[in-house]
């Protein structure tokens, strides 16, 4: 990844010039599917995963969390953070590049990470009976930010699907809610639609600012959206919300 910050709307700018471009057509060879014929297709003509190949980025959905930040200002005076579900580790990457070597960056995951300079990786369930004190340890406090870059694995049943993000949002909002300092800010993905009513209402109950958005980079057919929560409330009034 380059050494330098990319400049406000940098990340959204990959995209000029795409009618120019010569798209690149996969042929199907003897023995491969059309969904494989159409993902290696997509990839090889998707200008984020181009680029984040040219920086060294570990995925395309780095240029999510740069959006994100360019727009609403999430890691400004960041000095721990913690990023749920980080492998491979493109926002990771973004998050040390951005905040510099003096912040504290836990990634955790429970698949196996490829290692980071100057980043934490913790292979383990966040769920897990005393991943919350043990993170708090390793930040040496608790977290200004929460990030989730969180989905279950799809179905292809639409309902389901949803249903099962949407859980893993919950799970992400109530760890967030219990390692955030007052004041903290939270990213967590979500499906079209949004948070459901009632996990929108605890949310908006424990942060000052809730909003939904979709960066740039999302692909356009995606279903995802990003539910952006900043000025965590203190511990003591946060604790009396909805149930």
């Amino acid at each position: 990844m380059s050494g330098r910050r990319r400049g406000k709307g940098e990340a959204s700018r990959l995209t000029r010039g795409r009618r120019t471009e010569a798209k690149v057509r996969v042929r199907r060879a003897k023995g491969r599917k059309s969904s494989s014929v159409r993902w290696l297709q997509r990839q090889l003509n998707d200008p984020y995963v181009l680029e984040a190949r040219r920086l060294g980025l570990r995925s395309r959905a780095a240029f999510k969390l740069i959006e994100i930040d360019e727009k609403f200002g999430i890691l400004k005076g960041v000095r721990r953070v913690v990023d749920l579900g980080a492998a491979p580790g493109g926002w990771t990457q973004v998050l040390r590049e951005r905040l510099g070597p003096q912040a504290k960056i836990v990634a955790v995951d429970i698949l196996e990470m490829e290692p980071l300079a100057g980043v934490e990786i913790l292979q383990r369930d966040f769920l897990a009976e005393g991943a919350d004190e043990e993170l708090i340890a390793r930040l040496g406090g608790r977290a200004d930010l929460v990030l989730s870059d969180m989905a279950a694995p799809t179905t292809g049943h639409q309902q389901t699907d949803h249903l099962r993000t949407m859980a893993l949002a919950e799970a992400a909002h109530d760890f967030a809610r219990r390692v955030l300092v007052p004041g903290g800010a939270m990213v967590i993905k979500v499906y079209r639609g949004g948070a459901d009513t009632r996990l929108l209402t605890r949310i908006r109950h424990d942060f000052a600012r809730v909003r939904h958005w979709k960066p740039p980079a999302s692909r356009s057919e995606s279903v995802e959206t990003y539910l952006i929560a900043q000025d965590f409330r203190a511990e003591t009034e946060a604790d009396t919300r909805p149930a």
